[in-house]
């Protein structure tokens, strides 16, 4: 409703009676005004009486009398005065009168106050999109989740999501600004959660870690996957581990690993990565620029698929962190790493535990301890060498004046007295050098 403000100012004229007379003669007494030319505005002529009464002019008096101020919107207004005599001549107060405009006059199509009403709240934590999605998929909401998508890190393992579950949790996630750190692990998304989560991942830009371990994701999850890792530019720390991936989902990841450049860690232990799995990736990571840290524990890489994959090492100028314990890389495995150490000069950290190298293989592997500057960190655990292949990886290290060697892990290789006196002399160049065994093997008992 606009309210406007009209202004009159009263006419000069002497106050004159009007009756139902001689219209003729009031003419006259007016001054001629009838006859008069138009000098002002309508709004300034005077209108009044003077006995303090309302004074009524039919349309029809008002035009015969008043022809120069004819006016169809005033015809039928009223004048009041008040008591004190009714308006004075000369007097130039002005008045005021309100006029009452409805927003119906107005052509317009901009209805304020129903925007203002309808229009959304920003959510920047995605609470309300997901109460909604959960409605429309019929799923309970976690109130878990809704308590702490404000906070950075979120840690959801073991809830039992769901394939369903996971969807509604990733249409919230789209929006979310605030999660940086997102665990998923254990729940049973299976490939299509496994694929919501990958098309948020295509939108969100603020997760950078993010667990998706033990979910059974399989091939289809890891396709969606490894499509978002070729658009995604922000996540640099991703766990597929314990996801059923095999050779097909590796054919998925090798363009992935080649193209992103921006994902540093990757945890794929627990899948069932085999020989030509071993071949692929190995392929993949001699073209990777941006990975530090990569596991590949507890698969089945062997034979010719470790052979490729040591290749695939040796061309690497990233990795700073490599796992590949339970695994299956006997002699030739270690064979092939021989050449990657004397070539590799990026690596820090090996852990090739458990992977049946015998103690052929580990000598070829103190070959190439021999000349290799920047490993930190060797962990051969209980791998079945012995004490005399202990014996020729720590004679390797001391006789490299380069070395970077800090820790040395043998647990579960029993080492004899000879392993012993070594450590020790060794200790005097390299006081540093921290070495973990099985134990010492008693005297006694080695004669037997």
């Amino acid at each position: 409703m606009v309210v406007g403000k009209k202004v009159t100012k009263e006419s000069v004229l002497p106050s004159v009676c009007e009756d139902d007379g001689d219209e003729g003669g009031k003419e006259d007494d007016l001054g001629g005004i009838a006859s008069r030319p138009v000098s002002r505005p309508r709004s300034l002529y005077s209108r009044g009486s003077v006995d303090g009464q309302r004074v009524s002019r039919p349309p029809s008096q008002h035009q015969s009398t008043r022809m120069g101020l004819q006016d169809e919107d005033r015809m039928n207004e009223e004048d009041e005065v008040d008591e004190g005599g009714g308006i004075h001549p000369g007097d130039g107060q002005q008045q005021e009168e309100e006029c009452v405009i409805s927003d119906e006059d107005y052509d317009t199509d901009l209805e304020l106050d129903r925007f203002h009403n309808e229009r959304r709240a920003y959510d920047p934590t995605g609470q309300s999109s997901y109460k909604e999605a959960c409605k429309m998929l019929n799923v309970i909401p976690v109130s878990y989740f809704l308590r702490n998508m404000n906070q950075s890190e979120v840690n959801m393992m073991h809830y039992g999501l769901g394939s369903q579950g996971t969807k509604a949790l990733a249409i919230s996630l789209v929006t979310n600004t605030s999660i940086l750190k997102l665990n998923l692990r254990d729940n049973w998304m299976e490939g299509v959660g496994g694929a919501a989560i990958a098309d948020m991942l295509k939108e969100n830009c603020y997760i950078t870690e993010i667990d998706l371990s033990e979910n059974r994701m399989g091939e289809y999850g890891a396709r969606a996957l490894s499509s978002m890792l070729l658009e995604n530019s922000t996540l640099f720390s991703l766990n597929l581990s314990g996801n059923h991936l095999d050779e097909r989902a590796a054919r998925h990841l090798s363009p992935a690993l080649i193209g992103n450049q921006k994902l540093q860690h990757l945890d794929l232990s627990h899948n069932r990565f085999g020989d030509i799995a071993g071949e692929i990736l190995g392929a993949a990571i001699t073209e990777n620029t941006a990975m530090k840290s990569l596991n590949l524990a507890w698969n089945c890489i062997r034979g010719k698929g470790a052979i490729e994959f040591a290749k695939g090492l040796e061309g690497n100028i990233f990795l700073r962190i490599l796992d590949l314990s339970y695994n299956g890389l006997g002699k030739e495995g270690a064979v092939a790493l021989e050449e990657a150490l004397k070539h590799n000069n990026t690596l820090e950290d090996l852990n090739i535990s458990n992977n049946r190298i015998p103690l052929e293989g580990a000598i070829h592997l103190a070959l190439g301890l021999k000349v290799n500057t920047t490993l930190r960190i060797l962990k051969m655990s209980r791998n079945p060498m012995q004490s005399a292949g202990c014996f020729a990886i720590l004679k390797s290290v001391q006789a490299n004046p380069e070395t970077a060697a800090e820790f040395l892990e043998f647990s579960d290789i029993c080492v004899d007295q000879e392993f012993e006196d070594l450590f020790e002399s060794t200790k005097e160049t390299l006081p540093n050098l921290q070495v973990k065994h099985g134990g010492k093997i008693n005297a006694a008992l080695k004669k037997s």
